[in-house]
């Protein structure tokens, strides 16, 4: 009996092992590879060619509204209260309304916003939030781009992709467990922003929150050969691995996409994304510090998070998992009003003060 089980079994395990071999699981699927370091280093990007497609089709840039031929009106002098856009001209003016509408709420319409019965009523909160996300863009547009935007730029579709939120905003996590539940030091919860990983997973609020240059330096080795101050913990360094997780989800990349994983901390070894991120970094604590918080106090109870606080971007709210956002197209070109520097009142670094909603 239990030589004929023995028999069945291994006829079982031939066919099996027949079947695995001619299915398209044991077939590696076409692969895109893309060399953007240095020779010899791995320092490639690596995509299925299913899945490359499937991103580039979900990042397609909207096309343009048609230009218009700019009359000598202004906006501020034919609409009232308008506080941003008021030296463009009425056309022009008009045109980027039909595109904001387009960008963010193409199904609720220009009442996503407006009191259509009283357009120049600010009792909308989403008004007063667009006016200062105006204002956001205008910034990004101008003050950072030399260092990260570049000629691309950004519109509201490059965050909105046609939603009233973005699909890629956070909200504070909640506090490290405490009292008689045993503490979890703020990680070892498998969270999808920490790649389903244990690692911390308040690192968005510890990095990409302020704009302190200080604020939780972000690093995982020592910068000399012997210690010369109290060093860094592990958290540290568990937070830091966090992040580039985050950047690497959100960019659809891996680490070599910056850094060189011979010397991983070396500058002159790094391909010139890891400035770029460098400075994307501080960009999106700058937004998030001058923009974003600030409209706490604007925005109702249901729109903010656990703990009471405004929606925040992060590496993938703009990115939506390509390394340029919408591929790389030149969206602002289009919108040269987009690409003028904001009127600045007494916000920090010319950045315009909330005062101005």
């Amino acid at each position: 009996m239990k030589t004929v089980g023995a028999i069945v079994a291994g006829v079982v395990a031939l066919f099996l092992t027949i079947a695995q071999f001619g299915t398209a699981g044991w077939t590696r699927p076409p692969m895109l590879n893309q060399q953007h370091g240095f020779r010899g280093t791995g320092m490639d990007v690596i995509q299925t060619k299913a899945g490359a497609a499937e991103i580039k089709a979900a990042n397609v840039a909207p096309v343009p509204a048609d230009p218009v031929e700019a009359g000598t009106d202004k906006a501020g002098a034919v609409y009232e209260n308008v506080k941003v856009l008021q030296d463009l001209p009425v056309e022009e003016f008009n045109r980027l309304m039909v595109s904001m509408t387009e960008w963010v709420s193409p199904q609720q319409g220009c009442t996503y916003c407006h009191n259509t019965e009283n357009m120049a009523d600010d009792s909308l909160y989403q008004k007063r939030v667009a006016r200062r996300m105006l204002q956001m863009t205008q910034h990004i547009n101008t003050d950072w781009k030399e260092k990260h935007v570049g000629e691309a730029g950004v519109t509201c579709y490059t965050c909105h992709r046609g939603n009233p939120v973005p699909a890629q905003i956070w909200f504070d996590a909640p506090s490290p467990t405490r009292g008689f539940i045993a503490r979890n030091n703020g990680q070892n919860l498998a969270t999808p922003s920490t790649g389903l990983a244990s690692l911390p997973y308040t690192y968005l609020q510890d990095y990409l929150a302020r704009p302190d240059p200080d604020q939780g330096a972000i690093r995982v080795n020592a910068t000399t050969a012997l210690p010369e101050s109290p060093g860094k913990p592990i958290q540290a360094a568990e937070r830091t691995f966090a992040l580039m997780i985050h950047m690497s989800e959100s960019l659809g990349v891996n680490c070599t996409y910056c850094h060189n994983t011979r010397a991983v901390a070396e500058w002159s070894q790094s391909a010139p994304q890891r400035t770029l991120a460098w400075h994307a970094i501080r960009m999106v604590r700058d937004l998030n510090a001058n923009y974003l918080t600030p409209l706490t106090s604007v925005f109702p109870a249901s729109r903010l998070g656990p703990k009471g606080d405004a929606p925040k971007l992060n590496c993938a709210t703009c990115h939506n998992g390509q390394s340029k956002p919408l591929g790389g197209a030149h969206v602002v070109e289009a919108y040269p009003e987009l690409a003028v520097a904001p009127a600045t009142t007494s916000g920090p670094q010319g950045v315009p003060a909330p005062a101005a909603q």
